[in-house]
């Protein structure tokens, strides 16, 4: 009897099918339905279609970025690419005015350059740049009657709704407590839930991935509680209470690691108070009798501390530090100047010069006919070449898929819609469709570009969708042409520049415990209890880059082979950080119970050191001298 062997794609094709999984999130499909339908309904009515197209595009584009989680952190996310979509728009109108092509194509190279460079900093920096490429194209290309300020401000309206939105319409999360606070308490019992699925798994195969969501979920509580606020600390008893909430779970995350490091099982009694205090946390109770865990250990006798000390925070809220190590303007231009962002930079002037040479010599050449959108082909770029939507190829397979799909849909939507109340009424649904549709690059492609068709048409352009689809496909080709040509330096520079900041990261906690443990060097001064907060802010530090660096690793892993071969060896490299940070946070939870690093710790800092110079100078990174004597 045969057994069939499922296929086993290669990792370009099979990340370009793998989507997201969960629960619809009905909130931002409501902000989707109420954001770019009725904007472009109202600008209608008043007479000013064209501002309310811009309207709706910032709209759409706002909603891309509206992602689950707080609603302090939306208004970063949300409102700081919104800017950038506004100072692009300014910048593509006053250049697309009174500039022949050649000079318009070298602004919009220029503006490429800089907006690729600013993406290296960060998700929401990258956010900036793409929404500066797309307003700067859209600015300069589309054909409007109202001059550039008057364009931004619509683009900032439309934007601004969204936010407006966000922070008014209630949530689930939002309805069982303080309306003020939805994400943030979800993201703080999701902390503590992590800690007892790590205690569940400690001495199995699964305590790795569980160690790993433990570090993302205490990512998301820090972005969660971390966003913008009007007083620089917590402003009221409720938000006290969950920034106390959340900073008592270092502890009970540190002694978890340790104990998972150690890889001997622990009783199913160790992981039910963490479940008891995640339970109270999203109740916003109190937590009752915690069961104490054995204390034949010491990392078990710093999970017991840990819940004792936990009960007492939550029975007073007074409040905690994030543990938040802040970039300084002089990290994020380290970021731009770095190598990532050189690289990130020339990759995405290139494409969008390129992409809007092409454009301009087709629309010089009247090849779009009567059609004034060669805009299309540079913002279709734009997302083409973002890395962090995924590998390349997976990118401009999918881009090229929801196109076609959405272009022929739109084109039967278009066919019997009543216009424009019909086509107005396609745009709120698209809108709607966009926060689930994000789980997919090529669904997320089909539901713009059957929005994006809609909004052409009520601007008072005919049907569209054959030229969309050329349009892109001509993209694609530039994009992935650019994306396999040499560059100047070293290729994979993203990757380097995140496994460097994690092997700083890690180092750098390294330093700190043992300076805590009297290791002899220039030390820092302070109290035990200001040692063990630094402490945490490192070991949060550490593993946040550990994190980013597996991101960037795992998207690279899945290039096409001419350009995965750039960061081979990455992967491993990250392992071994991975286990240098858990044998640091062992060693600190020891170093707390005896007041010394154990020779068992030390021998196994010594190994994972040692066995971390060979592949980090492969992939060209230098690793600290770190002394462990004493």
């Amino acid at each position: 009897m045969s057994r069939r062997v499922a296929p086993h794609l290669p990792p370009w094709l099979a990340h370009a099918l793998r989507a997201q999984r969960g629960p619809v999130p009905w909130s931002a499909v409501t902000r989707g339905a109420l954001s770019a339908g009725p904007l472009l309904l109202v600008a209608v009515r008043t007479g000013h279609t064209s501002l309310g197209v811009v309207a709706a595009i910032a709209a759409m584009l706002s909603g891309i970025n509206d992602r689950p989680g707080s609603r302090r952190a939306s208004v970063k996310r949300i409102g700081v690419p919104a800017l950038g979509g506004a100072l692009g728009m300014v910048i593509g109108t006053y250049a697309g005015k009174g500039t022949g092509a050649v000079v318009l194509t070298v602004i919009l190279t220029l503006v490429g350059l800089v907006a690729g460079g600013i993406s290296a900093i960060g998700p929401v920096a990258s956010a900036v740049g793409t929404q500066v490429l797309v307003g700067s194209a859209v600015g300069a290309g589309m054909p409007l009657p109202e001059p550039g300020w008057a364009r931004a401000l619509a683009f900032l309206a439309g934007a601004g709704w969204l936010v407006v939105l966000r922070l008014v319409l209630p949530t689930p999360g939002s309805l069982a407590g303080d309306f003020r606070f939805d994400g943030e308490r979800q993201a703080v019992a999701g902390v503590y839930d992590a800690v007892a699925e790590l205690l569940d798994a400690v001495g199995g195969p699964e305590a790795i991935r569980r160690r790993a969501a433990l570090t993302a979920a205490l990512d998301h509580a820090q972005d969660a509680l971390a966003g913008p606020r009007l007083r620089r600390y917590a402003s009221s008893s409720t938000e006290r209470r969950l920034h106390a909430q959340y900073a008592a779970a270092l502890p009970l995350a540190e002694a978890a690691t340790a104990l998972a490091w150690a890889g001997e099982a622990v009783s199913e009694r160790a992981s039910e108070g963490p479940r008891r205090l995640a339970a109270a946390v999203r109740g916003n109770t109190h937590t009752g009798p915690l069961p104490a865990p054995s204390r034949s250990a010491p990392a078990l006798r710093a999970l017991d501390d840990a819940l004792l000390h936990a009960a007492e925070v939550f029975d007073q809220g007074r409040g905690g530090d994030l543990h938040t190590r802040p970039r300084t303007a002089r990290d994020r231009l380290r970021a731009v100047l770095g190598s990532a962002g050189r690289e990130y930079g020339l990759r995405v002037a290139l494409c969008f010069g390129a992409s809007a040479a092409v454009a301009q010599a087709l629309h010089q050449t009247q090849w779009y006919g009567q059609h004034e959108h060669w805009y299309w082909l540079p913002a279709t770029a734009v997302f083409l070449v973002k890395p962090d939507l995924g590998p390349l190829a997976s990118r401009v397979l999918n881009r090229a898929a929801g196109t076609v799909l959405g272009a022929l849909l739109f084109a039967g939507f278009a066919a019997v819609l009543p216009r424009p109340e019909g086509l107005i009424a396609l745009v709120a649904l698209s809108g709607a469709l966009i926060p689930v549709a994000t789980r997919h690059f090529a669904a997320q492609t089909a539901v713009v570009t059957v929005l994006v068709l809609a909004l052409v048409m009520v601007g008072g352009e005919p049907q569209a969708s054959a030229g969309r689809i050329g349009e892109t496909l001509l993209a694609c080709a530039i994009v992935l042409i650019v994306g396999h040509l040499p560059m100047p330096g070293q290729r994979g520079g993203g990757v380097r520049a995140r496994l460097a900041a994690a092997n700083e990261a890690a180092h750098a906690y390294l330093t700190h415990v043992l300076d805590e443990a009297g290791t002899p060097r220039i030390g820092t001064s302070g109290t035990p209890s200001d040692h063990r907060a630094t402490r945490w802010t490192l070991r949060r530090e550490a593993y946040r880059t550990l994190a980013e660096a597996r991101t960037a690793i795992s998207l690279a892993a899945h290039e096409l082979p001419a350009l995965a071969r750039h960061t081979e060896g990455a992967d491993e490299v990250a392992a071994l950080l991975e286990r240098l940070v858990d044998t640091i946070t062992a060693c600190a939870v020891h170093l707390d119970d005896t007041g010394q690093i154990g020779s068992r710790h030390r021998e196994r800092l010594a190994a994972v050191l040692d066995e971390l110079a060979g592949p980090v100078e492969r992939v060209g990174l230098r690793l600290p001298r770190t002394p462990l004597a004493g």
